[in-house]
């Protein structure tokens, strides 16, 4: 039955209701429902009851966006650290409210050990003016675009399961983020990081920041040298996948010491990298059940797969402005 047609709208109930519907162009699907509950003089239509119940959603409840709206909505991330105080909370929002943006999602935790409030809060808009609600409450804090591709230099020696990961993920989609180098002390990558269209380079300690700079972040996917402490100063935040379950078997070959000891669990650990070896706050970590009847290469080869998913799942944390630092520690929200 079109346009001009007589006839009923039946509620949820069975209880028919007069509504009018006049002849209209088409329009996106919320229009299109508000217009049939419009009441004019063109006649009536029946509407199944299903679609009575979701025009009364559509009409009385707020959307984000509207049904079919192609243009695209900005959105921000916002992420502070402060004293932990009475009201914190209240004038982060407070502001947010003032600035009409609106909380797409929410997470805080205050750290009863070191007295520190942590927060992050996504939302639409890019407010502006924080700085007078961060100062009241000295806060270290960091507004960032959602849509802002950070730039990331991948570091790689000789093994390649991590780089081959970082890379898949980052041609998916799946890594928000643009890796714009990839550089190592070998050559055994080079065809593959030219596949994906991106520059590889040869480098040893002394290019390494001259590669690094621009960049936002630097991973090392199983880069197997030492950085000087003046180099780790140099470089932007730093993550490094190390091959145990940190703070268990530190150095060279920890599945051979894992396997000397006998352990039941392997794991992996990405952290940030500091001066003091191995030492840097953590991000993540993974394991694996293991057994006395394992050899040290097939350690290797189950903690190859722990490495990949831990170093990805560290990486994307960082990119979407999750991990905050707490001293030694960190906090992932």
């Amino acid at each position: 039955m079109g346009p001009g047609d007589a006839g009923e709208v039946e509620g949820a109930a069975g209880v028919g209701v007069d509504v009018a519907v006049a002849p209209v162009a088409p329009v996106a699907p919320v229009e299109a429902v508000e217009q049939a509950a419009t009441t004019s003089r063109a006649g009536t239509h029946r509407i199944p009851p299903a679609c009575t119940l979701l025009a009364t959603f559509l009409i009385w409840c707020p959307c984000r966006g509207e049904v079919g709206s192609s243009v695209l909505q900005v959105e921000t991330v916002l992420t502070l650290s402060c004293p932990d105080r009475v009201g914190v909370v209240h004038a982060v929002t407070g502001f947010l409210a003032e600035h009409e943006a609106n909380i797409l999602d929410s997470q805080e935790w205050g750290d009863p050990d070191t007295g520190r409030f942590f927060m992050r809060v996504h939302v639409t808009g890019a407010p502006t003016g924080f700085e007078a609600v961060a100062d009241r409450f000295a806060m270290t804090w960091g507004m960032h675009g959602t849509g802002e591709r950070q730039k990331v230099l991948v570091l790689v020696s000789k093994q390649g399961h991590c780089l081959h990961d970082l890379l898949y993920r980052h041609r998916t989609g799946a890594l928000p983020a643009e890796i714009v180098a990839v550089g190592s002390n070998h050559d055994d990558f080079r065809d593959l990081v030219a596949g994906y269209g991106i520059p590889f380079q040869r480098v040893d300690e002394s290019g390494i920041a001259e590669l690094a700079e621009g960049a936002d972040l630097v991973v090392l996917a199983r880069y197997m040298q030492i950085l000087s402490d003046d180099l780790v100063q140099r470089l932007p935040d730093t993550i490094n996948i190390h091959h145990s379950f940190l703070p268990s078997f530190k150095g060279a070959r920890p599945y051979h010491q894992a396997h000397e000891r006998g352990v039941k669990l392997i794991g992996a650990t990405a952290h940030y990298v500091t001066a003091e070896l191995d030492e840097g706050p953590i991000i993540e970590q993974e394991v694996a059940r293991v057994t006395h009847a394992h050899t040290p290469e097939q350690l290797a080869a189950i903690g190859a797969d722990l490495e990949t998913v831990c170093l990805a799942r560290a990486v994307r944390w960082h990119l979407e402005h999750r991990v905050l630092r707490n001293g030694t520690r960190t906090v992932v929200l």
